[in-house]
């Protein structure tokens, strides 16, 4: 079965909108020779003379008024279809976004991005899951609209990503700590019980790189999955806590905090997301919301 010259559908339209060649043709800035090739060709597709001559002008067959009440409706939807996205209705926006993050990033900047969404777009909502790996398969198969963190090696190389901030550590220690008075050099806090907040076993970090430069080692007395873990056991225990600031701001209200005092290099935090979602109006919405919730809780 040969494959029909869909082209020929907006010639179609236009000589039944008109009911002439020569009006057709300059509707559709043909010329009137090859507006009648257009036409024989509509004939021999359709089996029918579509339009006949009736005294000095040109009338349809019932086929042609048929296909009238069909052929503009086609052509509408698809150039709809083929249109820029329409611009988007924040109002009437209902829409599930899923927000894969480090542990302490939906305590400390979850509010007030709930609190923009819910004034912007009341329709919306949110989901955060966990970020327990680097592995960028959800954001490769949809599972996941935004992934937030630092970017490591596992990361796809298709993927886009934006900065959101840099990070520091800092230790955090409860207010009967020792730590909590006085100056605080390395060799004091090498010598407190640490918590070790990883998701898996990684080797030495970057805290332990920069204590070993000084030949010092801390004794790690319990390691824990997050940060959130982490600073619950500071507050309860003679512990240190060793965190990003920015990352963990309100989760330390009542600790006491502390610059360390060894050269740390910052982080980077960012979000990332896959390519296919680059021109979503509603996704280019999300990120421009999250970078400006982070912006906004700036120290």
């Amino acid at each position: 079965m040969t494959t029909p010259d869909l082209n020929l559908l907006i010639v179609l339209d236009a000589l039944l909108t008109e009911g002439s060649v020569a009006r057709a043709a300059r509707r559709l800035r043909l010329s009137p020779s090859a507006m009648s090739r257009a036409l024989a060709r509509l004939r021999l597709a359709t089996g029918d003379p579509l339009l006949v001559r009736a005294g000095r002008g040109l009338v349809p067959t019932p086929r042609a008024l048929a296909l009238r009440e069909r052929v503009g409706p086609l052509l509408r939807e698809a150039q709809a279809t083929l249109a820029p996205p329409p611009t988007l209705d924040l109002a009437a926006l209902q829409r599930t976004f899923t927000l894969r993050a480090s542990d302490g990033f939906a305590e400390n900047f979850g509010p007030p991005l709930i609190a923009r969404l819910h004034a912007e777009a009341p329709g919306a909502r949110l989901r955060f899951l966990l970020k327990l790996d680097k592995d960028s398969g959800p954001l490769r198969n949809g599972d996941v609209d935004l992934e937030i963190g630092v970017v490591g090696d596992g990361a796809g190389p298709e993927l886009r990503m934006r900065a959101l901030f840099r990070d520091r550590f800092v230790g955090v220690v409860r207010q009967s700590h020792p730590l909590a008075a006085g100056e605080v050099t390395a060799e004091r806090y090498a010598a407190g019980r640490h918590i070790l907040a990883a998701r898996r076993d990684r080797g030495d970090s970057r805290i332990d790189l920069a204590l070993h430069g000084l030949g010092l080692r801390r004794d790690i007395a319990v390691t824990v999955g997050g940060f959130s873990a982490a600073l619950a056991l500071a507050r309860a225990d003679e512990l240190i806590a060793t965190v990003p600031g920015r990352h963990t701001r309100y989760l330390r209200d009542g600790l006491i905090s502390f610059p360390l005092p060894l050269a740390v290099p910052d982080i980077t935090v960012s979000m990332l997301w896959h390519p296919r979602m680059d021109a979503d109006p509603a996704h280019q919405w999300l990120r421009n919301a999250v970078k400006q919730v982070c912006d906004d809780a700036a120290p």
